[in-house]
């Protein structure tokens, strides 16, 4: 058999593969759009346990200029390993540049970092005093808000000329 022969058998076999391969990897790209789609929302869905008492508490340090960057200081030491130093989210945790942490109420942010969500991993936060839980709610409410799942934070966030 010449080559020509050969290939002509040949891309009557790879066609057909090429194409179901290609389906493959579009049916697999878009169920992993929606899982990571579905696992970000559940990341929020604790928001709506939050009781309206906790949701309604106003930051006492809302007004101080130096939450913020003491909030970043105490958020790189507790919180960096799994939301990721500019708080961009990673495997373990989301991104808190998300459009539901940053519509949050601060009193919601702040009941979440008190008693956790220990069955997603994240762990309750009470025994840090009361004033660094709310330093950390300023560090977070500073954050600029990013549209959709798993954006990554820019570099030009309020605090990141902020020293650690």
């Amino acid at each position: 058999m010449s080559f020509e022969t050969y290939w002509r058998a040949a891309r009557f076999l790879l066609f057909p593969l090429a194409i179901v391969g290609c389906c493959m990897l579009l049916a697999h790209a878009t169920d992993s759009a929606d899982i990571h789609d579905h696992l970000h929302h559940r990341h929020f869905a604790e928001f709506a346990k939050v009781p309206e008492k906790a949701r309604i508490r106003v930051n006492p340090l809302e007004a101080d200029p130096d939450a913020p960057l003491a909030g970043r200081k105490l958020f790189a030491q507790h919180c960096a390993e799994c939301h990721g130093a500019s708080a961009e989210g990673r495997r373990k945790a989301p991104s808190l540049h998300a459009e539901e942490v940053q519509a949050a109420t601060p009193g919601t942010l702040f009941w979440v970092l008190t008693n956790g969500v220990v069955r997603r991993g994240m762990p309750v936060w009470s025994k840090l005093p009361e004033p660094q839980r709310w330093q950390i709610v300023s560090f977070l409410k500073s954050l600029p808000a990013t549209a959709g799942t798993g954006a990554h934070a820019s570099h030009d966030e309020p605090g990141s000329h902020m020293e650690h």
